[in-house]
């Protein structure tokens, strides 16, 4: 491969390539495995950097451990208020997380904010609490347990005030280091009020990496007018990410049409009804602005499609196609949804690794919803038929970086039937990232001549042979199929190891 000013201007033979730039610097990779770079098409930088550089709970094996990783850390911090990310008590024996009480044992008279795994719920001690003089008249609020809902996004905002210019600057840089370490080259980030907020987001576009940072701004709007304010101030390419109709499973706050096997009293939460995301998709397709939605349960998921249904009614098929509306995570879809969301030209942002941590008869899904509903999630085999198009994503701090870990858990989905091949899965954690972009050039993503040279090395153990242990042709070695080689990845294989990754000619990681 020959790189010129920054893209890709030639592949081909070694031997041709030597002929044809005999002034060129050469450099022989020696072996590495060379591919497009990724593109993590739903990420949370600053949480993610918070955790990678404090206080991650994802390793806690009980709520004993978790209480004893939290005191620990605060007796090593002294001088700092304790952010903390990762507890999941679905994954604990006695399967119930540390109350108030508990954590201010831990801590002392210290505000800390301790983050479930999903992110919509949390643990806050009582002198955070007291920070927060509107909470106990918030939904989703509870005196001796984790905080959901708007009592969860006040208390967060509060905690995330207590935070220091320095150690937000230091976790931004840290998550952006990590992702280039793994191979992406860029990232998009779902910013928006609930999350972390303008000045979050306004440090993020001024921060200085090779990561590519792609913005989307989650807030509602009923006029385009306010559409394209919004774009305005806010840079983001569109108004979408993580614009909340619903909750997490895990949390039990995904929006249901049926209670949960686990909590039967309960249906999850609505953030936001049919009406408003009608509202809000009218505004953005009349303004040419992607909209989206965070939708996780089939509730939720049913009032966005009534409510994209009704816009296209008015407006057509292709006002709304043409400006690449996206959801995110899309966990719960019926194969009549699926159809309608691929007509319309609607994206999918999908998480992978979430049936890889939760799913199976004896996961976390299957505990919330019951076996039968639990085999029904994360369709990806569905969607991709119905010709929606897919975009994967980690939702970091929720799940690991590595894209990798995200192709080999779409490859290896618990519900047989729902998987993807290896060859959809890389591509839509690639060229699928900057198609949900608006990067629709067919050449981003690729390393084909007049393509950006972004792309990693890797050093990978074995790649896939032309004839797979299950007999389906997938990818293959044979260089007269013009099909690229993968890595294998078996739930047992080694993920490849990052060399290298450039973007746009320039070296970020290696």
């Amino acid at each position: 491969m020959a790189v010129r000013d920054g893209l890709v201007v030639w592949v081909g033979a070694d031997d041709v390539g030597r002929s044809q730039f005999p002034g060129a610097g050469v450099e022989d990779l020696a072996g590495g495995f060379v591919a497009p770079g990724f593109v993590d098409s739903h990420i949370h930088i600053s949480a993610t950097g918070l955790t990678l550089s404090g206080l991650d709970l994802r390793p806690a094996a009980s709520r004993d451990h978790c209480l004893r990783m939290v005191a620990d850390y605060a007796a090593a911090h002294p001088d700092q208020p304790v952010w903390g990310h990762g507890w999941d008590e679905s994954s604990w024996s006695n399967d119930a997380p540390p109350s108030t009480a508990d954590l201010d044992a831990a801590v002392g008279d210290r505000p800390a904010y301790l983050a479930r795994v999903d992110v919509h719920s949390a643990l806050a001690s009582t002198a955070l609490r007291r920070r927060v003089p509107d909470l106990p008249a918030a939904a989703g609020f509870s005196a001796d347990g984790p905080l959901a809902g708007e009592a969860h996004h006040l208390v967060r905002a509060v905690a995330r005030g207590l935070l220091t210019t320095t150690q937000l600057t230091e976790a931004r840089t840290a998550a952006l280091r990590a992702a280039a370490a793994a191979g992406i080259v860029a990232v998009h980030e779902c910013a928006g009020p609930q999350i972390g907020g303008l000045d979050d987001w306004a440090a993020l576009r001024t921060l200085d990496h090779g990561v590519e940072v792609i913005g989307y701004w989650g807030e509602a709007v009923t006029t385009p007018a306010k559409a394209r304010a919004l774009i305005e101030q806010t840079g983001a390419r569109g108004l979408a990410g993580d614009l909340f109709v619903d909750g997490a499973l895990g949390s039990h706050t995904a929006w249901l049409h049926e209670p949960y096997a686990d909590a039967p009293e309960c249906v999850g939460t609505c953030h936001l009804d049919s009406g408003a995301a009608e509202a809000h998709v009218r505004a953005c397709t009349e303004a040419e602005v992607a909209a989206g939605f965070h939708v996780i349960g089939d509730a939720a998921v049913s009032a966005v499609i009534a409510a994209f249904q009704r816009v296209v009614a008015d407006v057509g098929v292709a006002a709304v196609a043409r400006c690449g509306h996206r959801l995110e995570h899309l966990e719960m879809v019926t194969a009549e949804q699926a159809a309608q969301l691929g007509a319309w030209g609607v994206i999918a942002s999908v998480q992978p690794n979430f049936d890889a941590l939760w799913g199976g008869s004896e996961g976390m899904y299957a505990r919330r919803l019951g076996a039968a509903r639990a085999g029904q999630l994360n369709p990806l085999a569905l969607l991709a038929s119905q010709g929606v198009p897919l975009a994967l994503g980690s939702d970091a701090p929720v799940t690991g970086l590595d894209p990798w870990e995200s192709v080999r858990a779409a490859v290896n989905h618990h519900t047989p039937g729902s998987a993807i091949s290896p060859r959809a899965a890389f591509a839509a954690a690639t060229r699928g990232g900057w198609r949900a972009a608006g990067v629709r050039d067919g050449r981003m993503g690729t390393l084909v001549p007049g393509a950006p040279a972004s792309y990693a090395v890797w050093d990978v153990a074995e790649l896939e042979v032309s004839a797979p242990r299950d007999g389906v042709q997938r990818w293959s070695t044979d260089p007269r199929s013009r099909v690229p080689a993968l890595p294998r990845l078996g739930p047992g294989d080694a993920v490849p190891r990052c060399r290298r990754t450039v973007h746009r000619g320039a070296v970020i990681h290696g």
